[in-house]
């Protein structure tokens, strides 16, 4: 089942991309480009929800809906 967690992408003074999240405390990664960033956070964010939810059960966030809002980069 597909969650939704959002996801804050910060540029860093040295051009490299941050990716955090406030629904997912520890989630940390970091690319040279915001869509790397952003592939890795999805990589860290499932380590994270399987990690926990071996220890706790399942994690309280938010089922994606059927319809929603996404924001495209484009390099144009």
């Amino acid at each position: 089942m597909e969650k939704i967690i959002n996801i804050h992408i910060e540029k860093l003074p040295e051009g490299a991309y941050l990716a955090t999240s406030d629904d997912l405390q520890g989630l940390v990664a970091q690319g040279r480009t915001a869509t790397e960033a952003l592939e890795i956070a999805r990589d860290v964010a499932r380590k994270l929800i399987e990690a926990r939810a071996q220890r706790s059960g399942d994690m309280n966030l938010d089922v994606i809906a059927d319809s929603f809002d996404y924001p495209l980069i484009v390099n144009a």
